[in-house]
């Protein structure tokens, strides 16, 4: 690709729908949510319940598909409290920011080619809301303000418990959505746009995950951090946190929480379909046989299955991983995830400016494998020097550890130990006490009794 047409993407098909027609899409694109999270929920707890060998929900509806349906019921008839101590504005207002934010990102998803593949009463159309030519940036901003509900909700609870889970919920976002922009920006060197649609018609040929695979991993692991889901679910740990920022929530708006949720999860992953899985595109066995499969409302199909199989992923990783610690939390966040992250996008706009210069793929291989070898080889032998240096080092004595240094007990620390307790000596050596007073010298030289018993007068 030549970097004059790195900005050559053709939007002029966006804009020039009816007002009735935009009207249609948004409203089918929220239904499209609505009816994928009612899904979504039922598919979880019968996944859960398949796994550690349950039934699972078989009350409401057929098979128990109503479930989902029945739960919003009963959220939407229970009491809704609002605490006295909490600030009342920001306290109703929480909900609606973090769950507005999670149905506007879905406005640039792509659900089919941008030509004019299918007809709407008569109109020829797009299956795409509207795209712009930085749709990508878009998401990442959406999906930054949805967590300023979590924040404020746990701020306004005027409870300690939400204050600790609004705070882990911005402090984790920050740290995964790092990772996540550099995976992102990887897939914008590829396809030399950050259009949604643009990025599904690079991935013609190949699909991203197989040219970017570190990518995708790293976006897999910071979309479930993104969107606090197990075993990354910090913020509403019930553990150690009661429920995090909805401890204090109830009613309709604790549902619409479960609902923003839900919905992130969903938009991670069609945002996952579409950088990194082909978008709409039919699957490698399908598009060889089938000229067809990407014309008309078929790619919909396509979209909607692979979006249903990384749905499913969430469901297994939650019913396989506990819940990790918070330092490990960050410690992958911001140790693993953003190094790897940085490192791949060098490597991946080296490859692309190798490729801009006219260099054979050939070429680009050896110089990627000598750049390997050569970072393994600076890590050998650092690792071999450090190994030295410790050696070198004496350890020294950890000082003693005083439980009452501070004036009352303490335990220890991992790696301390608490000092011997003083005992009394065994029955059998104590000293022998006469009745007249301790003369243990005559007792024991007189052939006195030793054997723990004291003496008498007689």
């Amino acid at each position: 690709m030549s970097p004059n047409l790195l900005a050559a993407e053709d939007l002029s098909m966006f804009g020039r729908d009816p007002w009735w027609l935009i009207l249609v899409k948004a409203v089918f694109c929220f239904a499209f949510l609505m009816v994928t999270v009612l899904l979504s929920i039922v598919m979880e707890r019968k996944v859960v319940a398949w796994m550690q060998l349950r039934v699972g929900p078989n009350r409401h509806g057929p098979w128990g598909m109503l479930q989902s349906l029945a739960d919003g019921v009963k959220l939407m008839l229970k009491e809704d409290v609002i605490v006295k101590r909490a600030d009342k504005a920001v306290y109703v207002l929480a909900p609606v920011v973090a769950a507005v934010p999670a149905f506007m990102a879905f406005a640039v998803i792509p659900f089919g080619p941008a030509g004019n593949e299918v007809s709407i009463f008569g109109q020829r159309t797009t299956m795409q809301l509207t795209d712009l030519p930085i749709a990508a940036l878009y998401l990442l901003a959406v999906a930054s303000v949805g967590i300023y509900g979590m924040v404020l909700a746990g701020w306004s609870s005027g409870s300690t418990y939400p204050l600790l889970g609004g705070l882990r919920s911005c402090a984790q976002m920050i740290s995964y959505e790092i990772a996540m922009g550099a995976a992102f920006a990887s897939v914008f060197l590829y396809s030399g746009s950050m259009s949604t649609s643009t990025i599904v018609e690079q991935q013609a040929d190949r699909w991203f995950v197989l040219l970017l695979p570190v990518s995708f991993l790293i976006y897999i692991v910071t979309m479930v951090g993104e969107v606090n889901r197990a075993p990354f679910d910090m913020p509403e740990s019930e553990g150690d946190l009661v429920g995090g920022f909805s401890t204090e929530y109830s009613s309709i708006k604790f549902a619409m929480f479960m609902l923003a949720e839900y919905i992130n999860m969903v938009t991670v992953s069609a945002v996952a379909v579409t950088f990194f899985l082909g978008g709409w595109r039919a699957p490698w066995p399908v598009s060889t046989f089938w000229e067809g499969a990407n014309h008309g409302w078929w790619p919909m199909l396509w979209f909607t299955g692979k979006l249903l199989s990384l749905l499913f992923c969430f469901v297994w990783l939650r019913g396989t991983l506990p819940r990790v610690r918070y330092d490990q939390l960050m410690k992958l966040g911001w140790k693993v995830l953003i190094p790897v992250a940085l490192v791949w996008l060098m490597a991946v706009a080296t490859v692309r400016a190798l490729r801009n210069e006219n260099y054979e793929f050939a070429d680009i291989a050896l110089y990627i494998a000598g750049a390997v070898l050569t970072l393994l080889l600076l890590s050998f032998v650092a690792d071999m020097f450090r190994s030295r240096a410790k050696e070198a080092e004496q350890p020294e004595e950890p000082p003693a550890f005083d439980p009452m240094a501070g004036g009352f007990p303490v335990p220890p620390l991992p790696g301390q130990e608490l000092p011997p307790v003083p005992r009394r000596r065994p029955h059998r050596e104590r000293e022998l006490i006469a009745s007249g007073g301790p003369d243990t010298q005559s007792d024991g030289s007189l052939g006195g009794s030793t054997d723990g018993k004291e003496a008498s007068d007689g």
